[in-house]
Formats: structure tokens, C-alpha cells, sequence
């Protein structure tokens, strides 16, 4: 049951946020009592945080299965993030504001997470570009790792990209582009634009 209770609540987080789902929505869509979810959870921030926990690894192990050592490099990239946007539904930006407004805690640990699991997957991949010659070789590999995670999260300020022009995965697409155009050799290069051309 606790698993049921947090397959659901993840779906009705990421659909209507954090905050606006309170423990009587999950129990009413579920058909069991509140007290059944209080059974597991103690309140709804220990819920929050095993859903977001959870998540978390969930993602964590699909980037690991999408890494393999002989797959290309832009082709990961590309990959992780339509995996990554499924996952999390596309992303919309009003759940990620509600777990930072009302649950900081929380948030701050899932954000030191994800930010050690994206600098060692960039880094990885920045190394796994370079070695096979599909980005140029000299790049400042720490460097550029940092400003892609950076970038990613600058792509959820809404005072600078609003609902109303741009979607995220649209922005995503577009700062994809932009990263692997600024540090591919001709070769990756015609990587990503088979890669678009497709999509």
C-alpha cells in the first residue's frame, strides 16, 4: 500500500503541485481512507519527501541505464533529457516552485542531490565527447558542467522565461542545442543535426 500511496501522489504532485494536493485528495482518488495513508506517513511532509526521494532515484537509475560506454555522446544527451521530461511529466514549472516555497527542506536536499548527479553525468559525458572526437578537445570541462547546470536551472526563472512564450520542453530543446553546438568539432556537429532532423 505504501508504494500505491506513492505512485499516486507523485502523479498528483507533479500534475497539480505540492502544495495544492492536501492527504484528502490522494485518499478521495484512491478510494481508501485518510487514515490509511497516515498508517504510512506520518504527515504530509514525510509523503512529500518520499515521493521527491523516490523520484529521485527512479531518475537517477534511467540516466545510469542510458550511460553506457559505447553509446554516443550527443545521442545521451538528447536521450536523458526526453527521459528526464517523461518522468517529470515535462516539467511543469508550478510543482518545482510549491516543493521550494513550502517544503525548502526538502527541496534543498533533493537539490544537492541532483546537483552531484548532474556534474558527474556532464562531466562523464564531456570526457566521453572529447575521447571520441566529438567535442573539442581543450574544453573546460568543469567549467562548462557547472554553466550546463546552472543554465538548466536559470531555464525555470520565470521572470525571464515565461509560461506564455515558452514551454520547458521546448527550452530544453533549445539550450541543447545551443550547449552542444558551442562544443562539438564538425563530426558532432553532423551528430546533432541528424539528431534534430529526426525530431
Amino acid at each position: 500500500m505504501q508504494e500505491q500511496i506513492i505512485e499516486k501522489a507523485t502523479e498528483m504532485y507533479l500534475t497539480l503541485g505540492f502544495k495544492s494536493v492536501t492527504m484528502d485528495d490522494i485518499a478521495n482518488e484512491m478510494g481508501i481512507s485518510k487514515k490509511t495513508i497516515y498508517q504510512h506517513f506520518s504527515n504530509k511532509n514525510d509523503l512529500v519527501e518520499a515521493v521527491t526521494m523516490q523520484m529521485f532515484e527512479t531518475i537517477s537509475c534511467g540516466i545510469d541505464q542510458i550511460c553506457q560506454p559505447d553509446k554516443n555522446a550527443i545521442e545521451e544527451l538528447f536521450e536523458i533529457k526526453d527521459f528526464v521530461l517523461h518522468k517529470l511529466k515535462d516539467e511543469k514549472a508550478s510543482p518545482i516552485f510549491q516543493l521550494q516555497k513550502y517544503f525548502p527542506k526538502i527541496y534543498k536536499t533533493l537539490h544537492g542531490k541532483e546537483y552531484c548527479k548532474m556534474q558527474d553525468c556532464v562531466v562523464t559525458n564531456l570526457k566521453k565527447g572529447v575521447e571520441t572526437g566529438l567535442y573539442r578537445p581543450g574544453i573546460d570541462i568543469e567549467f562548462i558542467s557547472k554553466i550546463y547546470y546552472s543554465c538548466v536551472h536559470a531555464l525555470k526563472d520565470k521572470n525571464v522565461f515565461s509560461d506564455e512564450s515558452y514551454n520547458f520542453r521546448m527550452m530544453e530543446e533549445l539550450y541543447l542545442d545551443y550547449h552542444v553546438r558551442a562544443i562539438s568539432t564538425t563530426k558532432g556537429l553532423q551528430v546533432l543535426e541528424k539528431i534534430t532532423n529526426k525530431s
